[in-house]
């Protein structure tokens, strides 16, 4: 129930979603136990859910609802930001279910349905229910259509509300991607659907919109008058891992591009919204994604690479086709870098550079903004060697902050110039901590704030990106051989190099 004595526009005020259950779809999975339960916690711990709460476990597990509370437990005290309370967790675990099934069992199903209307009873859910669909993307369609059989999904019916959340990859191209957005929708109305990515939930991606819209310093420049280019980055030191089963069919682009740098570039060249809310954010970016154009010579400018062994952080690393489940002689991309233009009145001449890879010299998130260099410089020309562009650095992981590079003068009886930072760090700037990705945007979702949750139009039309790209790589494929190698330990095969030093640019090293 809404606060009568609250100002919904008082943003100062915690926001505590009404009474409602939760319900995780393959909670035995790592999602689940190393995000999900860990959110669940952190925000109960904050005061963020309601007295109502239940947090309702579906597997195919022989457990009961003890079995799954201590597993739970164990998972909260192990990725929980906030500090330990017994007495917190014990508030959950009071209101922790967990019901056994496969996803094609009817009786499952229809058991579900009646312990959602017996914890309205018993805990005071008013019947509100969000679904999380941490499950694989090919066991969405039995799920969804078991949630229709049983009613579960009809707000009318059920006379409550009732979400669901899809987790990403949101199909494998744009053919798969329309086909479960139909899916979807026949069970869930448009408002209904949050489709979750994570990037989209960190403080610093949202700080990127107050950056801009929040200052008078930035706006005015942020147009292609004064940006020379902008690099968006996403590096992981970090190999496959155990997602060989996984990233085998789906690679670099597919698994990073086409999500999370996309929505990363389109809240960069959007333009400022109306408002500050769902409809309106997503219109702005819409525009961005419509207005994206590929390279007229792409080979020249869809750069893929594959980590090979190598040294890291004084370790040596096997090369990808050596990891366990991975195909001999995989063609799949661990590295991908694109050239992307977006053909608006502000942005028209602006490259935006994208890349991403695994086995990189270092975990980093950042968005790159480079100035174009002053016009004239009315200095000898060896008193400026050391000055390179001005850059606006926005790091979204980690040492989240932003960093500002400009020209100063160096101590001394000589006029050098030379490059500069000015750094703003979340963690200094602030008392509180940030809190994680998941940890916002499930709270989002029990709100019905659907402010960071990309829609259909937004997924379908980064498919449209991407899908020529995948296409010439399937072609290069089966004629030119797979993509180039990398030393793991490297940023990258040299062709992304060569990509930026056709256009006379190079990377940022971050």
């Amino acid at each position: 129930m809404t606060n009568p004595l609250r100002d919904p526009r008082d943003r100062r005020l915690p926001r505590v979603p009404g009474p409602c259950a939760l319900v995780v779809f393959g909670v035995t999975g790592d999602l689940a136990r190393k995000k999900l339960i860990p959110a669940v916690y952190d925000l109960a711990n904050r005061g963020l859910l309601p007295p109502g709460f239940v947090l309702l476990g579906f597997a195919r597990r022989d457990w009961g609802d003890g079995d799954f509370e201590q597993i739970a437990k164990e998972a909260a005290k192990k990725g929980a930001r906030t500090g330990w309370r017994e007495e917190v967790w014990h508030r959950i675990a009071e209101a922790t279910k967990f019901l056994p099934g496969s996803f094609d069992d009817d009786d499952a199903f229809d058991q579900l349905a009646q312990l959602l209307k017996d914890l309205d009873e018993s805990h005071g859910t008013d019947g509100n229910a969000a679904f999380y669909l941490s499950i694989p993307p090919n066991a969405f369609p039995t799920v969804l259509k078991q949630m229709e059989r049983t009613g579960m999904a009809d707000n009318e019916q059920t006379n409550s509300w009732r979400r669901v959340v899809v987790e990403k990859p949101f199909g494998h191209d744009l053919a798969s991607a329309i086909e479960l957005n139909r899916l979807v929708d026949e069970v869930f109305t448009a408002d209904d659907v949050f489709r979750i990515d994570h990037y989209l939930g960190k403080e610093t991606v949202q700080n990127l919109l107050a950056l801009r819209f929040a200052n008078e310093l930035f706006e005015p420049i942020w147009n292609s008058h004064h940006i020379d280019s902008v690099q968006i980055t996403m590096a992981e030191d970090v190999g496959i891992e155990s997602r060989a089963g996984f990233y085998e069919g789906t690679g670099a682009a597919r698994d990073v591009l086409q999500n999370h740098l996309l929505q990363l570039l389109a809240l960069t060249a959007m333009d400022e919204p109306v408002h500050f809310d769902a409809a309106a954010l997503r219109a702005e970016k819409i525009k961005v994604l419509n207005a994206v154009c590929l390279p007229k010579e792409l080979a020249a400018y869809a750069v893929r690479g594959q980590y090979d062994q190598g040294w890291l952080a004084g370790e040596r690393v096997k090369g990808y086709q050596a990891e366990e489940g991975v195909k001999p002689q995989s063609t799949t991309e661990t590295f991908a870098a694109i050239r992307l233009d977006v053909e608006t009145r502000r942005w028209a001449g602006v490259p935006f550079y994208l890349r991403t890879g695994k086995r990189l010299p270092r975990r980093v998130t950042e968005i790159g903004i480079v100035f174009k260099k002053a016009p004239h410089l009315p200095f000898a020309q060896n008193d400026t060697e050391e000055l390179g562009a001005n850059q606006l650095v926005v790091r979204v992981q980690p040492d989240e902050g932003v960093t500002l590079r400009f020209g100063s003068k160096v101590p001394g009886t000589t006029m050098e110039v030379r490059d500069v930072a000015m750094d703003f760090l979340y963690g200094e700037a602030f008392t509180e901590n940030s809190p994680e990705a998941y940890e916002r945007l499930l709270l989002d979702v029990l709100l019905g704030d659907a402010a960071l949750f990309p829609r259909n139009e937004e997924v379908e039309a980064s498919w449209r990106i991407i899908d020529p790209i995948e296409a010439l790589w399937t072609h290069q494929d089966e004629h030119h051989g797979g993509p180039e190698l990398y030393r793991a330990g490297e940023w990258g095969p040299r062709g992304a190099d060569e990509m930026l030093a056709r256009d006379g640019r190079a990377w940022r090293r971050p």
